[in-house]
């Protein structure tokens, strides 16, 4: 297997392709805008709203950099969970969730045109495995965060 299709395959798993964990896209299923905002009393926690902002974040981010675009949105770790304005708007929530959707796609896309030699440049390899460990990370967070709201299905 080519490294480039290994890293993809990561990819995928962390977002859709389920494997021995649950990967993003199943985590924030069926959420409405209510719940992704939820969050548990007296906790110094992110949201699933936050959670997502997060990730979108650093996905679009990356892919403006490798695409070579000029990349003007420049927010600290802290304030890219801010990204959108959370709200109980359903539909507000739908466009935060397919935007996580186009970040993953047009991430992937950039991706499937990088060369061996282009991983081996600037430490990209290394950053792409690093995106990839910290979607697995939120991902947690945010099942987590169901499980506390009682949203979490009990058959996963």
């Amino acid at each position: 297997m080519k490294r480039m299709d290994l890293l993809l395959n990561v990819l995928d798993s962390t977002f859709d392709k389920e494997s021995w964990y649950a990967p993003f896209k199943h985590a924030i299923e069926g959420l409405t805008a209510e719940q992704a905002i939820w969050k548990p009393s007296g906790e110094a926690t992110k949201t699933i709203w936050e959670n997502v902002n997060h990730l979108i974040y650093y996905k679009e981010r990356l892919a403006a950099n490798l695409e070579g675009r000029e990349w003007t949105t420049n927010l600290d770790g802290n304030e890219t969970f801010y990204l959108t304005d959370q709200s109980t708007d359903n539909k507000e929530w739908e466009k935060v969730v397919e935007r996580s959707e186009s970040a993953q796609r047009n991430l992937r896309e950039v991706l499937s045109t990088i060369s061996d030699r282009d991983l081996d440049e600037n430490s990209l390899e290394g950053k792409l495995l690093d995106i990839m460990l910290h979607d697995a990370y939120h991902t947690g967070q945010i099942i987590q965060l169901r499980k506390m709201q009682g949203s979490w299905p009990s058959d996963r």
